[in-house]
């Protein structure tokens, strides 16, 4: 009975959370930017951010958190501005469209050829050859991105793997390492969800939501170029972009990103800290906190050594790599899991356990109760 009246609220919240888009899309919209536009969105802002509270279930909190109070409410900050991917710079929507940008974790491909590169021309110079191709409509179709090495399957049986080894307290693996691997394969599936869902509602190609971590070569490209690319595309307009720009006026050009970054890492590590917030319902131990500006300043350290050495010398990536996502791996044991354990959501990984297995009884009834019909 819990499940189904879980089931019943959380269809509640989406019908709520639909009409506050909706709202956003008529009327907002209609409204000139700046201070204005920013007070008729403030009871927007402000439901998107005690929204995760009206959900019992850890897992579904989390997923809401993320979906509304990070994306939907970072998104509609830059709307108010005029900017961003609800703003009217972007092509004309409609409200279907407005509603899957704005809660969903998407970005539509843009196959605008004003969007390429100020590099590609003089590449195509270089390149004659190059150019016909990308002159050629035809390449541009026959091209296709190389499929993942964990296709969204296997990531679904991992998943089955991984939460029946942690609940029947298997101790063929660390119980840590199994909540990293949960971490990293939930947030694979919650973002394959809401892909799945754009794509039957928009029927457009979307972006790449994330790029195979496990094979970052470093710090700054598991971060910035392959994990929760979501993240990373609002994160650069709301916080890296304008706090480089402060930045630029005191540091200069050259040394400019390196602040933007460390500011980026600590917001992304407060909006960690309010998920789990409302996961765990104890008060914030800042030890996420602390895990993002760790990151933060690693990752900016990483890039102030590649450009004083200007690629004279570089750690080969059979190297790098295993030492990049090996750091990811323990610090997150270290700092981001410990207040999770503690509080004993588990990043909700036992609810999913129970969440199989109710939907299993299901199934298994279901023939039964067919034939009693019958």
């Amino acid at each position: 009975m819990m499940m189904e009246e879980e089931i019943k609220s959380l269809i509640k919240v989406w019908i709520l959370a639909l009409a506050s888009l909706s709202y956003c899309y008529f009327i907002v919209g209609k409204i000139p930017k700046g201070k204005t536009r920013f007070f008729f969105l403030l009871p927007i802002l402000f439901y998107f951010t005690i929204l995760p509270s009206t959900i019992s279930f850890i897992s579904l909190k989390g997923v809401i958190a993320f979906f509304f109070t990070w994306l939907a409410n970072f998104k509609l900050l830059l709307l108010c501005f005029d900017q961003g991917p609800l703003s009217s710079n972007q092509p004309k929507s409609s409200l279907k469209s407005f509603i899957s940008i704005a809660c969903l974790p998407i970005k539509i491909k843009q196959d605008d050829p004003s969007l390429k590169s100020p590099y590609s021309n003089i590449k195509n110079k270089k390149n004659p050859s190059h150019q016909n191709k990308q002159s050629n409509p035809s390449h541009h179709h026959l091209e296709t991105p190389p499929k993942p090495f964990l296709s969204l399957p296997i990531i679904i049986l991992l998943t089955l793997l991984v939460v029946h080894l942690y609940c029947t307290n298997n101790q063929i693996i660390n119980p840590s390492l199994l909540l990293v691997l949960y971490l990293y394969l939930s947030l694979e599936i919650v973002l394959a969800i809401g892909a799945t869902l754009a794509r039957a509602t928009l029927g457009l190609e979307l972006e790449l939501q994330s790029n195979e971590p496990y094979l970052s070569p470093s710090l700054q490209d598991f971060w910035g170029r392959r994990w929760n690319l979501m993240i990373t595309e609002i994160l650069r307009p709301t916080v890296y972009h304008p706090t480089r720009r402060i930045s630029t006026r005191i540091f200069g050009r050259k040394w400019a990103s390196l602040p933007a970054v460390l500011v980026t890492f600590l917001v992304s590590g407060l909006m960690h800290e309010l998920i789990l917030f409302y996961m765990n319902k104890i008060g914030p131990t800042w030890e996420v906190t602390w895990f993002f500006v760790l990151h933060g300043i690693c990752t900016a350290m990483e890039i102030g050594v590649k450009r004083a050495l200007a690629g004279k010398w570089q750690l080969h990536r059979l190297v790098s790599g295993p030492l990049a996502v090996g750091f990811v791996v323990v610090t997150t044991m270290w700092y981001f899991l410990p207040p999770v354990v503690r509080s004993g959501s588990d990043l909700g990984i036992k609810e999913s356990g129970a969440a199989i297995e109710f939907f299993r009884e299901k199934l298994i009834s279901a023939p039964k109760l067919l034939h009693c019909i019958i």
